[in-house]
């Protein structure tokens, strides 16, 4: 296993680009009382860079969650009332097939719709996809059936309780060795394209080549939302046309230092997700 430490360049952009060259993001996120993390993860992705960013999300929370992402265009998902259902498999597949990358799972929910949409477009989707969240916990120990057939990269982003889900491991199994379970997730025998984002302090990311451990970041980015800006950023770096494994690289390296510059200026105890993500493009200013 190869030990990486140097953190890659972000995309530079020509001066003839406009939006629809600058990267294409699929969001696919929310449900009723969480279309936040559906906006977070838009406005990270256009932080990170994305020209464009498309939220779909479930009919019940569009309007909401238009509001709080502006600049992001939104297309509404058949739902239960607060989740979507898997009739909105066949409209996100359809969403899909212009994107350059697809941010799935923050805020979804975990019904059998939510799963059957998530599995429908891991399966049939020949976009690079980021899987966080719930897209990881409706997985549950599927991930190796699921990704079989897998064409393009899939980029799992699990906390240390979602990844001793996929694994069929413990919390404690997973934290006793980190880097096996990051390069377990990555296994290309078994996980076909995958990178794997172990979130945590010291954030570990493996494609089952290499492995990079994290350095920046604090404690007051354990706080609600900072994944899903996480999520959109990794999402944005990816459409913007990096190489999975270096976007995932940049991604937690950029998202850990733009906590570390939130905290120089407000402190690490009420440090929110929204100062994370006001802090990305100064973050990428490397």
């Amino acid at each position: 296993m190869k030990i990486v430490r140097d953190i890659p360049k972000p995309p530079t952009r020509p001066a003839d680009a406009h939006k629809g060259t600058a990267g294409l993001v699929l969001v696919v996120a929310g449900s009723r009382g969480m279309a936040g993390a559906a906006a977070l993860v838009g406005n990270a992705a256009l932080r990170g860079g994305a020209g464009l960013v498309k939220i779909a999300t479930p009919d019940a929370v569009l309007d909401t969650v238009a509001a709080l992402a502006p600049c992001c265009t939104t297309a509404p998902l058949p739902d239960d009332g607060a989740c979507m259902t898997e009739d909105a498999a066949g409209i996100v597949l359809g969403l899909a097939e212009k994107q350059n990358a697809i941010a799935m799972g923050p805020g979804l929910g975990t019904t059998d719709g939510v799963a059957a949409v998530v599995r429908t477009i891991l399966v049939h989707a020949e976009t690079p996809v980021v899987l966080d969240a719930d897209g990881l916990t409706v997985l549950g120990t599927r991930l190796t059936e699921t990704l079989a057939g897998r064409r393009a990269s899939t980029l799992l982003t699990p906390h240390p309780g979602e990844a001793a889900r996929l694994l069929g491991r413990t919390v404690a199994q997973i934290q006793a060795d980190r880097p096996a379970a990051a390069k377990a997730l990555a296994d290309p025998s078994a996980h076909p394209g995958a990178v794997a984002v172990l979130k945590g302090a010291g954030s570990i990311v493996c494609d089952g080549r290499r492995l990079y451990q994290n350095r920046t970041g604090n404690p007051g980015m354990a706080t609600a939302g900072s994944g899903d800006v996480l999520t959109g950023l990794l999402a944005a770096l990816v459409a913007g046309g990096m190489e999975p494994f270096d976007a995932a690289v940049l991604a937690v390296w950029a998202h850990g230092r733009a906590g570390d510059l939130a905290a120089q200026r407000l402190g690490i105890l009420g440090l929110t997700a929204l100062d994370i993500l006001s802090c990305l493009p100064e973050a990428l200013s490397v």
